[in-house]
């Protein structure tokens, strides 16, 4: 335990590897994470819904804005928590756009899962590698590495969790309804990029010239990009525009034309999981320096405007 890092601290003694590794120890986690969630909501240290958030002696600012378009049901959903898992130098911030028929469901109760599973995930996968190494020193030299990995594993199981999670749910439908989700989290000088789907991270930056940028920091992961249709078509999904749609290419099961998702990873959508389709994140990480601005996360109706 005296190889933990100083930035661990706070959930450090919210959990106890005692917990994680005996049978209850994934409940016991994922309800203590659970209760951090609603602390923070007492605290107003979590933003859901359109507005500004600054809190109280953070040097950190967020703000959510989100519109109906033409389609009906606003299926977006967003959410910023500032002091992520009780760490004042830590935020979380996340865009969810959902589609089909019960896609504001579906982003709904991913945005509303996945803080709380990631830093369940993000402490036992800490807690394993320490147990498993006890010299490792998270504040040496390796520590960016260290810290990647940790931030890259349990993103990856956080996912897996929560799609999981949706193809058991009782409540929602997410046969033919999914979401995709781009989240962030920022330690110190660091930041921890997720994308699942097509939504999309862009960086404002300074560039040498003094003038400002924009540095986009994800792919969007459309189904013709090589090594998604490489994978689609080894499930035998089908990929191909449709006559009045040229350019825009979509996923379709082997013997009918459907669904026609227009991208390549997404949460739920069970139709086309066999075909192809997965939740698995491409997790990356960027240093903060004094040139950087601001980030925006978007869903693919922002930036197609």
């Amino acid at each position: 335990m005296g190889h933990f890092s100083s930035m661990f601290s706070g959930l450090a003694r919210s959990f106890s590897i005692k917990k994680v590794k005996n049978n209850n120890g994934t409940s016991d986690a994922r309800e203590a994470a659970d209760e951090m969630v609603k602390d923070a909501k007492k605290q107003e240290m979590i933003l859901k819904s359109c507005g500004y958030l600054y809190a109280e002696g953070s040097n950190n600012s967020a703000s959510v804005f989100s519109k109906r378009g033409q389609k009906g049901v606003n299926q977006d959903c967003a959410i910023v928590w500032e002091g992520f898992g009780c760490q004042e130098d830590m935020i979380f911030c996340g865009i969810f756009d959902g589609h089909g028929p019960w896609g504001h469901y579906v982003a709904k109760h991913v945005r509303n899962s996945m803080p709380s599973s990631l830093l369940c995930n993000w402490q036992k996968t800490l807690a394993q590698t320490t147990l498993l190494d006890p010299e490792l020193d998270l504040e040496g030299s390796k520590k960016q590495l260290s810290r990647f990995d940790i931030w890259k594993r349990s993103y990856l199981k956080t996912c897996a969790s929560v799609d999981q999670e949706l193809e058991h749910h009782r409540k929602i439908d997410s046969y033919n309804s999914g979401s995709t989700a781009i989240t962030i989290v920022r330690q110190g000088d660091v930041i921890y990029v997720s994308n699942v789907g097509d939504s999309r991270a862009v960086l404002a930056t300074t560039s040498d010239e003094g003038s400002l940028v924009a540095v986009q920091l994800t792919l969007d992961f459309k189904p013709n990009l090589p090594q998604e249709k490489e994978r689609i078509i080894g499930c035998n999904g089908r990929v191909f525009c449709m006559k009045d749609e040229p350019g825009v290419h979509r996923v379709w099961q082997p013997d009918t034309e459907a669904p026609g998702l227009a991208m390549s990873r997404a949460f739920g959508d069970y139709c086309i999981k066999e075909y192809g389709l997965v939740s698995v994140p491409e997790v990356t990480q960027r240093h903060i320096s004094a040139k950087d601005h601001f980030i925006i996360l978007a869903s693919d109706g922002v930036k197609y405007l």
